[in-house]
């Protein structure tokens, strides 16, 4: 069995068993690359419950996205929060991950889509651990910086998380595995560092914190968590251009992401960033994410959408 063989999904207003949630193979967005998804995930509380972080965030952005690319998405926020969390207490998670998927299915093929039949939602969800790895989430991982660069917003609009655009992610973290390396980070048009190849960046150096800016970058939940967690102890986060020498030289540096969570980074391009491993800024920012989805910061309780305890549905 597969890790994604959970046995329910919600699929067009209602769960289906997992096998039978399948498209057609020639669903517009497979050909094309036109869809929107979000990634989220589930955490088991200090008290033994579990809960979604940020649910309604990442929900809002889907619809921005939606928006974005011209995709109808028929469905609230709180619709889809109602059925996110069902279908976690269907499949048995005390914790997850959880794929929303917009997507357009059959119909004629060709570049514009405007005559398909109306757009396909689902939700997913599996156990996933540490997206880099447990190893890399302690100790931190080996960075390249990629050949390919992030496309511009006028190449490809930067604040939706559309599925076609991730095939450039692929090819940089890709090219960056095939010669040794965990992650690849990607620059701008301009040169400047961006972020990693499905992660937001920090760099601490000589005593600021600083991330590039959002032009330049996907807005990521968990980066916006980051900046809260920091801003809560006073440390100010500054936006702002990182070049490529600037992060070789940093005392710090981390990705963020739903997937990759707080991630130190120990080495870009072969050389060693601060001390080679997770700094105190990244050690204590890991400490404060970590507690706080686990429902340890009772001031961020709304945060967490609470997963209703049932018994697990078998028919």
């Amino acid at each position: 069995m597969s890790k994604f063989d959970t046995e329910w999904t919600w699929m067009d207003g209602g769960f289906v068993p997992t096998e039978e949630a399948v498209t057609p193979v020639l669903s517009h967005t497979l050909h094309y690359g036109l869809g929107v998804f979000e990634g989220t995930r589930c955490y088991r509380q200090a008290d033994a419950t579990s809960a979604v972080f940020r649910l309604d965030d990442h929900l809002r952005r889907l619809r921005q996205s939606a928006h974005v690319m011209q995709l109808p998405l028929k469905y609230s926020v709180d619709e889809m929060r109602q059925a996110t969390l069902e279908l976690i207490s269907r499949n048995g998670h005390e914790k997850c991950y959880i794929r929303h998927l917009l997507f357009i299915g059959g119909g004629v093929m060709g570049l514009y889509p405007g005559d398909n039949p109306p757009t396909h939602f689902s939700i997913h969800t599996w156990d996933w651990g540490a997206y880099l790895g447990d190893e890399g989430l302690k100790n931190g991982i080996r960075c390249r910086v990629s050949s390919f660069e992030r496309p511009s917003p006028n190449v490809f609009m930067s604040k939706s998380k559309t599925v076609g655009a991730y095939v450039n992610s692929i090819l940089a973290k890709r090219d960056a595995v095939s010669v040794g390396y965990d992650e690849a980070l990607m620059m701008d048009a301009e040169g400047n560092i961006a972020e990693g190849s499905g992660e937001n960046l920090f760099m601490v150096r000589r005593g600021r914190v600083v991330t590039p800016p959002l032009r330049a970058v996907l807005e990521g939940i968990t980066r916006d968590t980051v900046i809260a967690l920091l801003g809560d102890d006073g440390v100010g986060v500054h936006e702002g251009n990182i070049t490529r020498d600037e992060l070789y030289t940093a005392d710090e540096v981390f990705l963020t992401g739903t997937a990759a969570e707080i991630t130190p980074v120990r080495e870009v391009d072969g050389r060693v960033i601060g001390s080679g491993g997770a700094g105190p800024m990244t050690q204590r920012i890991q400490e404060q994410f970590f507690r706080l989805v686990a429902g340890g910061m009772p001031e961020r309780s709304d945060w967490l959408a609470p997963v209703a305890v049932t018994h697990r549905v078998t028919a």
